[in-house]
């Protein structure tokens, strides 16, 4: 294995420490347990790509909550850069918070 190969796990387990300290203003739930994030890449420059979305179209945080993940993800040292694609396919519903989310949150 060479110097320059990267372990996208532990990278990825990184990235999601992180997001899971960023929450939704309106519910006391990071945005990783309510499921809003829906996919993260990694590539080998360690370019970031987080795809996600939001409650609601009109979220109140639709402009700042992309930025603040962007920012945080960049924190990473590992990480050179980072964007988030917003995006509602498929639509957010409440089936997508986890478990412990809907436990914390008297849903179960």
């Amino acid at each position: 294995m060479s110097e320059t190969t990267i372990d996208t796990n532990v990278l990825g387990d990184k990235i999601v420490r992180v997001l899971k300290t960023i929450y939704d203003p309106e519910i006391p739930v990071d945005i990783y347990e309510l499921g809003l994030i829906y996919d993260v890449f990694v590539n080998e420059d360690y370019d970031v790509k987080i795809l996600m979305t939001l409650t609601t179209p009109n979220c109140p945080v639709a402009e700042t909550l992309p930025l603040e993940v962007e920012e945080k993800v960049k924190s990473i040292n590992e990480v050179k850069d980072a964007e988030v694609e917003i995006t509602f396919d498929p639509p957010w519903s409440q089936d997508l918070i986890s478990e412990e989310a809907k436990l914390e949150l008297g849903m179960l």
